[in-house]
């Protein structure tokens, strides 16, 4: 008679560690925030990821990966952010990691003084503050960018600079063209390139930046350095009314979806808005008003 064969043994599974659900829940939020902050949908980061729009929506629900979890233990057994581990740079000193951590303690308002500053006690600024020959206008589409940022140019004297065509003009292509061929990145990028020649190019300027822009980490040092960053907001309805008006009548389309989508997007930009030096709110009120008080935010001869 044969011997009778020990049964396998399976591998004990691990118990679901809560610690490591509710970093799931964070980065779903934070993928998902990302993605507004850019205006990406979910279809557009996996063409540009290449990655599945399958996968895409297990990390968007909080389904990740065991291998992201396996690298946050890792990375914390050695008292550093997760991040670092995917980076090409080397982890950080122990200095920059403390710094971080005190930042994350702070509030926005907070995180914008000490920046300031940094800035200030470093010799970081590019610009005196009351100096700033050029004047950025930040925010998204529908806020009245371009009507204001017109009308300030012929005020002062000086050329209007909407960013978006300089990035059409100096590529040769449309906006929808670069996207699909380079992605968001290759796009930021070269917004990023039209911005530093703009810069280079004129004494003064009024300039017109994209929706997204404010996101882009490298980007937004750049701007606030070197211009006086307003930030022109509206509440979401005046958006989308103003965007139909201008004869985009695709949010009619799904209204529903496209109000959802555009609070997310303002939802998730506004940190990064709230970096301009000024805000002017242009809700409930007429073009001529919205200048004057944009003067008046400015100081008349702050150019």
């Amino acid at each position: 008679m044969k011997p009778r064969r020990a049964a396998r043994q399976r591998p004990k599974s691990r118990r679901a560690d809560p610690q490591d659900a509710a970093y799931l829940r964070v980065l779903a939020d934070k993928i998902r925030d990302a993605r507004a902050q850019r205006g990406m949908t979910r279809n557009a980061l996996a063409a540009d990821s290449g990655v599945s729009l399958r996968f895409l929506a297990q990390l968007e629900s909080g389904q990740g990966n065991p291998s992201i979890l396996v690298l946050r233990r890792i990375a914390s057994a050695m008292g550093f952010p997760p991040d670092s581990l995917l980076s090409d740079d080397p982890p950080p000193a122990i200095d920059r990691v403390l710094l971080m951590q005190m930042l994350k303690r702070l509030s926005d308002d907070d995180v914008s003084k000490a920046r300031g500053l940094l800035s200030h006690h470093l010799g970081l600024d590019a610009v005196s503050e009351t100096k700033k020959p050029y004047v950025t206008l930040i925010g998204l589409r529908g806020a009245g960018k371009t009507t204001l940022g017109r009308r300030l140019a012929r005020e002062r004297g000086v050329p209007f600079f909407e960013l978006d065509r300089e990035v059409e003009r100096e590529y040769g292509a449309t906006i929808g063209e670069i996207l699909q061929l380079h992605g968001q990145p290759g796009y930021r990028r070269f917004e990023r390139e039209s911005l530093q020649a703009i810069l280079s190019q004129h004494e003064a300027a009024i300039i017109e930046t994209g929706g997204g822009l404010a996101a882009d980490p490298e980007t937004l040092p750049l701007l606030l350095d070197h211009s006086i960053a307003v930030w022109v907001r509206a509440l979401p309805e005046e958006h989308m009314q103003r965007v139909i008006d201008q004869g985009d009548l695709r949010p009619m389309a799904r209204s529903r979806e496209a109000m959802r989508e555009l609070k997310d997007i303002l939802k998730a930009r506004e940190p990064f808005y709230r970096q301009a030096h000024l805000h002017l709110s242009t809700t409930g009120k007429s073009a001529d008003q919205s200048f004057e008080e944009l003067l008046d935010l400015l100081g008349r001869d702050t150019l």
